[in-house]
């Protein structure tokens, strides 16, 4: 669905440009190939509204992001983000399948995606991890707007398919709202001992300011001071636990203040600079993260 969705913003923006053009063509062509740039230009705007309420946040352990850096981070968070929601996850959702090879005894690694995203986020980490020769899974998780409680399944699925695979729990690496889907789906039994190990990048654990923003039952959830999220503390409490490696930045537009996207007990990784979706692509989260499922 989330695929079709984006087909169609895609549909849209094309059209709005292409009727931009041909609209001013006759009167200034300069203006009207400037149209072309629209769609570029409107996200790039939505960032730099984003990347300005982060700048307003001063209260976190983190070091306050310089200007240098915030103005690297937006220019690497769009040009990310148009690969992610204009390419990848619209006309490339199955374009890598899952890598289950016959008689492997190899850790395998299952990739969760966040809000508002599906599996063709993963592409670049997919193709690097088929290379290394690493089984992996790629969820798609729906409905959109719904409750995170309803990803569970779909993220048992794919552990219960690497095990039959490999034999062996394997990792969970989690972007953004997918760090909470996998803590979520540790609550059912027996999951602790099914898993290795749990990589997060940007996810909001301690909650977001942003998703006061956002639309859908996810949305509330990841609220700071959530009643979901106190409950899925409460019940963490109780539970087997879990290693985690919980990656994060001072220049995440989306989830702060940034350190609620640590964990205590976590194995914590500061990266300094790092946007949002552009942190789940640089090469020291991919290949640090990758070579743990390696090592696990």
């Amino acid at each position: 669905m989330l695929a079709r969705l984006q087909r169609l913003l895609c549909l849209l923006l094309t059209s709005l440009a292409l009727a931009w053009l041909l609209g001013f063509w006759s009167s200034s062509p300069l203006l009207a190939l400037a149209g072309l740039a629209l769609p570029v230009l409107g996200y790039g705007a939505l960032l730099a509204c984003e990347f300005a309420l982060l700048a307003r946040q001063h209260e976190d352990p983190a070091p306050r992001p310089t200007p240098a850096q915030l103005l690297g981070a937006w220019w690497a968070e769009l040009r990310s983000g148009m690969q992610v929601f204009f390419w990848r996850q619209p006309f490339r959702e199955h374009a890598e399948p899952d890598h289950l090879p016959a008689g492997t005894r190899q850790r395998g690694v299952v990739f969760v995606h966040g809000l508002f995203c599906n599996r063709g986020f993963w592409a670049p980490w997919m193709r690097r991890a088929r290379a290394w020769g690493l089984p992996h899974v790629a969820v798609s998780l729906e409905p959109v707007t719904g409750s995170i409680d309803a990803y569970v399944p779909t993220i048992d699925a794919a552990v219960a398919r690497l095990i039959a695979a490999t034999g062996q729990p394997p990792v969970l690496v989690c972007h953004s709202m997918g760090g909470l889907a996998a803590r979520a789906w540790l609550r059912t039994p027996g999951a602790a001992a099914r898993v290795a190990h749990v990589v997060t990048i940007a996810s909001p654990h301690s909650g977001t300011w942003m998703a006061q923003l956002g639309h859908g039952e996810n949305a509330r959830q990841m609220e700071r001071d959530s009643h979901w999220l106190a409950q899925l503390a409460r019940d963490e409490a109780h539970a087997a636990p879990v290693p985690f490696t919980c990656w994060y930045s001072n220049c995440d537009n989306v989830v702060f203040p940034v350190s609620t996207a640590a964990r205590a007990g976590a194995d914590n990784r500061f990266l300094p600079g790092q946007a949002h979706v552009a942190l789940a692509f640089h090469e020291r989260v991919v290949h640090d993260s990758l070579q743990a499922v390696r090592s696990a």
